[in-house]
Parts: structure tokens; C-alpha cells; sequence
């Protein structure tokens, strides 16, 4: 069923709004992918906060036109499915785990603001640690300075708890 130019407009538009606040955009040919393969990527996609569709390549050109990821539009060709995140590893990994299990998927090309990324560089965005991943690496090394300040605090009474205890054994056994 074809579109009409309002809901091209809409499309491109909402398309638009999601790569102006992007910072990845993986594309991937999605020929042979049956619908409850496809349910499940669009499920793990969904989690990971990933915006993923397919859509017309014309309608993508042109929701591209001005943006920094307009260097990708000469990648687009045949059935493609489209990842765009605000976390510029959750769209490549998401896809790149998928494609693992599931050989229908095949990741054509990727992109960054202002740089184009070929599947090689594809798949080693997709083995960088998340967002939320750096993010919790970095709370458990600023917190462990002080967790271990804690401990050694907690050990001066816990010691004189435990050489009280002991005098107190010493005293029963005489």
C-alpha cells in the first residue's frame, strides 16, 4: 500500500526528529528475515532504546538531507532495515548480536555524525562497552576508595570486639 504525501511528510519528519538527536545510525539489509525474528529485534531494540524501522529509502535520503549523517545516503540500496540510537554503540550492538544468531540480517554500513562507518567499523562499535556499562565502571571506581575507608574504619572496633572476646575465652578456660 503506497502513501500518500501527508503521511510521507509525517514520516519524514518523525525520521528526521530521531536522527537529529542520534548519534549512530546502522543500516542492514533484511532480505529473507521472517516476522517473528523480526518481532524479536524490534523487542531487543526497544529495550535498548534503539529506534529501529524499515522504511523507504527515498523517504530516508531526504529525511537525511542537512544532517550529519548525510554521508550514509550513497550506502542506500535494496530492503533495508534502520537503527538509530542516542547511545552510538546500543544501535550496532543490538543489530550485531542479532545478526549472530540470525543470517537473514546482514549490516551493510553504519554512521556517525560527519563519518560513515564500514561493517568492520560497524561490528567494533558494537564490541565498546554501552553508555550504561562506562557509566557503572566509573561510579565502582570513584566508590571504591571510600567503601574501602569504610571497611578499615569498621575494622578498629570490630578488633577490639574480637581481642575483648578473646580475653574473655582466656578468663572461662582458666
Amino acid at each position: 500500500m503506497s502513501l500518500n504525501r501527508d503521511e510521507k511528510a509525517v514520516i519524514i519528519e518523525e525520521v528526521g526528529a530521531e536522527l537529529a538527536r542520534a548519534q549512530a545510525m546502522i543500516i542492514a539489509e533484511y532480505r529473507g528475515l521472517d516476522v517473528a525474528s523480526a518481532t524479536v529485534l524490534r523487542k531487543q531494540a526497544r529495550e535498548s532504546g534503539v529506534y529501529l524501522r524499515v522504511l523507504k529509502n527515498t523517504l530516508v535520503r531526504r529525511a537525511l538531507a542537512g544532517t550529519p549523517f548525510e554521508e550514509i545516503s550513497s550506502q542506500l540500496t535494496g530492503p533495508l532495515m534502520y537503527a538509530i540510537s542516542e547511545d552510538p554503540v546500543a544501535a550496532a550492538k543490538v543489530l550485531s548480536d542479532f545478526a549472530k544468531t540470525n543470517e537473514s540480517l546482514v549490516i551493510k554500513a553504519g554512521a556517525l555524525p560527519n563519518s560513515i562507518l564500514a561493517l568492520d567499523g560497524v561490528k567494533a562499535l558494537a564490541t565498546m562497552p554501552t553508555r550504561d556499562e562506562l557509566v557503572a565502571k566509573l561510579l565502582g571506581t570513584m566508590q571504591a576508595p571510600i567503601a574501602q575507608f569504610v571497611r578499615t574504619l569498621n575494622e578498629v572496633p570490630s578488633k577490639w570486639v574480637r581481642g575483648l572476646a578473646a580475653v574473655r575465652d582466656q578468663k572461662e578456660a582458666a
